[in-house]
């Protein structure tokens, strides 16, 4: 984070869900915020808790306090203007079942 930006942002503290699922069909995580609260292009996010495991075959949920920290209105603005740039480096990998030769 640029020191600049760190000056300008707020943040907020707010309970949390955190769903995991590890199984077969499904594996990931997320997060949703108790109060409805949304996340918006240059905030952060900070879960707080001990770290979790889920066995695979089952999905958890965990009750928990997240801290967000607030982007500016430059910093949104610049995550906005750069992020199809970031997006952009995730095109060049690719998955695939089949042995490459």
């Amino acid at each position: 984070m640029n020191p600049l930006f760190a000056l300008l942002r707020h943040k907020e503290t707010v309970d949390c869900t955190v769903e995991i699922n590890n199984t077969f069909d499904q594996l990931g995580a997320h997060l949703r915020f108790d109060n409805g609260e949304i996340v918006h292009p240059g905030d952060e996010v900070f879960v707080h808790g001990a770290p979790v495991s889920v066995p695979y075959g089952e999905s958890q949920s965990f009750q928990r306090q997240a801290t967000i920290h607030r982007a500016s209105g430059l910093e949104r603005a610049w995550t906005r203007a750069t992020g199809d740039f970031e997006f952009m480096e995730l095109c060049e990998f690719s998955f695939t079942e089949r042995a490459l030769s």
